[in-house]
């Protein structure tokens, strides 16, 4: 088994790191960069950011946040979110990123996997899938922040994805994002078994048994976390008013944290991982 790689995945929308519950409700935390920078120097083994809105608006606008970021960090970068064309990839590599996410652009043309992976390489080109368990037990793909049904089936999906030369996927599960109810095992489980690029779990981690399972059970390459690691972070990082010009703010200044989660670092999660003899980058 490969090290198992420790992935904290930052949703952001404007100048703010947001998170919420199935991919809405976003509430505000702080600054990108702030959060970027202390998982960096706790031992993340690289890094995940979503423009949550990129979509909507059909444009990337992480390009400064990207640039603040990748030059003081030395950890990969992936960034996702309104990437349409090959240009709008070559400028958030040129920006800093290290790998790109594609979701909306290659449901609605596949063939933008094939043309991605054969300019930029394979290793560059990661492809989400925004999943949501249908009443009669499929996992249908969703587009736009899982705002949008697709009606594509995941596995199918996902073997396409292989097909087209992506060289990684990421499945997020939507009825567990944010939620602390433990990743999806079974939806992690019908893409392993049916593809051998690596997968990447995302959506709902909660305890360290769950993690456990998520690798041993569901065969995931990495662990993509957001809330137990940014509720933790938030108390320990220093923020000044400026840092929070737009947005629900609410919750960042009410003090409370989501009753459900039970927050922890990543060294929490390695030194688990490693007492369970999977094998993961110590933490220096």
């Amino acid at each position: 088994m490969q090290n198992i790689r420790i992935i904290p995945r930052l949703d952001i929308k404007g100048p703010n790191l947001v998170k919420g519950i199935h991919l809405e409700g976003l509430r505000v935390l702080g600054k990108p960069e702030d959060f970027a920078r202390y998982y960096y120097e706790n031992g993340a083994d690289e890094l995940i950011y979503q423009d949550v809105v990129a979509s909507l608006y059909e444009r990337n606008s992480l390009h400064e946040i990207i640039s603040r970021t990748a030059k003081d960090l030395l950890i990969p970068l992936t960034v996702g979110g309104g990437l349409r064309t090959l240009d709008d990839i070559k400028l958030v590599l040129r920006a800093g990123a290290d790998k790109v996410s594609l979701n909306t652009a290659a449901i609605k043309n596949p063939k933008f996997i094939k043309d991605a992976a054969s300019k930029f390489g394979s290793s560059t080109i990661l492809v989400a899938i925004e999943a949501i368990k249908q009443i009669d037990g499929r996992y249908l793909a969703y587009i736009d922040n899982g705002r949008e049904e697709t009606g594509v089936e995941v596995v199918e999906w996902a073997q396409q994805i292989e097909e087209l030369g992506a060289g990684e996927i990421l499945i997020t599960s939507v009825d567990r994002d944010g939620t602390a109810e433990g990743f999806d095992i079974d939806l992690l489980k019908s893409i392993t078994m049916r593809v051998t690029i690596p997968v990447i779990a995302h959506g709902g981690a909660s305890n360290m048994a769950n993690m456990a399972d998520s690798i041993f059970e569901g065969k995931a390459s990495a662990l993509a976390i957001a809330s137990i690691f940014h509720y933790s972070a938030m108390n320990k990082l220093i923020h000044s008013e400026e840092d929070f010009l737009e947005g629900n703010n609410s919750f960042k200044n009410s003090g409370k944290i989501f009753s459900k989660i039970k927050s922890c670092e990543i060294s929490d999660v390695k030194s688990f991982l490693k007492e369970s003899k999977i094998p993961c980058r110590p933490v220096i």
